[in-house]
């Protein structure tokens, strides 16, 4: 065999392959083989039709296409390794030449891994935000837990923010009920937002026994994003009495026996997941200073994939919380242009970082124990909500373990960026960075144990903390 490289692009090459006949017989006398099982001839047994028979009663062609379709694989990735390409993508195959019992000549164009000069990344700089914690964090926190130990009194007023009210909703559309947009008796806390615009200014006011009609769009059905008449009816009206923040209550919602000993436990929690967020800036921060030292062309089919990807993914997340596109832009203050562009570029840092990350695990010749891969798979089992051992199946039944190899290397690269890492932050002080688990992700033993081992309302109460893992995830 032999072979010959085109350059294309910085990510784009052409083979050209040349395999003599010699190197197809084993494919040809496979194909003649499994074409006389499939062939009944006069005079010959299932499986015994002699190669010049079948020639002559399915021709030469069929058995050329069959045993070209069955080399070609093996002589492609053999050709891939003579001129040392890294494929990102399935080929485009074409045969170019056929001479029967001589030569077979075909090209194969394949985006492939660019070639990359490493810039030096030992003691790359970055900067983070300072590490504070408020009173007014702490003050908040202890608001929180004092709502989940407040009680419910019914109150003879009109409605007001904060209040818990019983309702009756309809939206209907030309005067018909809308599908599913009905609900009675339902409990809502004026001030919560989410569900309507402008259901909490209706409610607003209203005493028990009292409607209000408004115009809103609905969130999901078939006529999200269309106008609705709603009309809510008020039942009830509860205000909620929270409990006095003292000796008494720090020792009924914890097991502290004084105010201040829980307000400590507080800021320290607080200070902790501060601290795990200061490193997750940091580390994000000295990638991003790595990319600004290099520029690494990108393959524009890769690119678009996983723009495709990204934007599938956003547009599933809205639909699952019930948000429109149009609505999440008003609230992020983002046009259409400005989010597709924000987009790209974050895919285009993603990609780059990929390749970069890629290099670096093969110059530090980093290597993925069987620890790490369990570890791994049991992280990310946890971060899909899924039994770690049907993850693990599920991932070497569709041979999912290189992907998991590569995450790992380059979560490993990473963090030996980071390890080496000279990081400040904005009054100039060292950070250290202790939380990083050695597949490059964030961590730390003791927050992890304890979340372990929290009770279901604490884990319920922090959803934005899992969505940040599974973006760390991600990246």
């Amino acid at each position: 065999m032999k072979s010959a490289v085109e350059s294309l692009s910085p990510t784009r090459a052409k083979l050209t392959v040349e395999v003599p006949f010699d190197e197809l017989k084993p494919s040809l006398d496979k194909a003649y083989k499994t074409i006389a099982q499939q062939i009944n001839v006069p005079g010959f047994r299932r499986g015994k039709v002699p190669p010049a028979v079948i020639d002559r009663q399915v021709g030469r062609g069929a058995v050329l296409d069959q045993a070209i379709n069955e080399a070609l694989p093996k002589v492609y990735v053999e050709a891939l390794r003579e001129n040392s390409l890294e494929p990102l993508a399935q080929p485009e195959i074409e045969v170019t030449r056929l001479e029967d019992k001589e030569l077979l000549e075909f090209t194969a164009e394949v985006d492939i891994k660019p070639e990359i000069e490493l810039p030096d990344y030992d003691g790359l700089e970055a900067k983070v935000e300072d590490l504070t914690v408020t009173d007014e964090d702490v003050e908040e926190q202890l608001g929180n837990l004092r709502e989940r130990f407040g009680t419910l009194a019914d109150v003879e007023r009109p409605a007001a923010d904060g209040d818990f009210v019983s309702i009756d909703l309809v939206a209907t559309k030309d005067g018909e009920v809308v599908p599913g947009a009905e609900v009675a008796g339902m409990s809502y806390q004026v001030g919560r937002g989410g569900m309507l615009d402008g259901l909490d200014e209706a409610l607003t006011g209203l005493s028990a026994g009292e409607s209000a009609e408004f115009t809103s769009q609905l969130v999901g059905g078939d006529l999200v994003g269309e106008d609705v008449a709603v009309k809510v009816t008020v039942n009830g009206v509860q205000e909620q009495e929270l409990p006095e923040l003292d000796d008494d209550f720090a020792q009924t919602a914890s097991e502290f026996d004084t105010v201040e000993e829980l307000r400590e436990d507080v800021r320290t929690r607080l200070t902790r997941g501060k601290r795990l967020e200061q490193a997750t800036e940091a580390r994000d921060a000295v990638l991003e200073a790595l990319l600004e030292k290099v520029s690494v062309p990108l393959p524009e089919t890769m690119v678009t994939d996983e723009l495709n990807a990204r934007r599938e993914g956003v547009e599933q997340q809205l639909a699952m919380a019930g948000i429109t596109m149009e609505k999440y832009l008003e609230d992020e203050g983002q046009t259409i242009e400005e989010f597709e562009a924000d987009l790209e570029r974050r895919v285009r840092d993603a990609v780059a970082a990929q390749f970069l990350l890629d290099e670096i695990a093969k110059r530090e010749e980093l290597g993925v124990e069987q620890n790490d891969l369990s570890q791994h798979i049991v992280r990310r089992a946890q971060q899909s909500g899924q039994d770690p051992q049907e993850f693990a199946n599920h991932m070497f039944e569709h041979n999912h373990i290189p992907e998991l190899v590569q995450e790992i290397l380059r979560g490993k690269a990473l963090a030996t960026l980071v390890e080496s890492a000279v990081v400040t932050d904005a009054s100039g002080n060292h950070v250290e960075l202790k939380n990083l688990r050695p597949d490059g992700s964030i961590g730390e033993p003791e927050a992890e144990a304890e979340a372990a081992e929290a009770e279901p309302e604490s884990a319920e109460a922090e959803p934005e903390a899992a969505e940040a893992e599974q973006a760390d995830a991600d990246k």
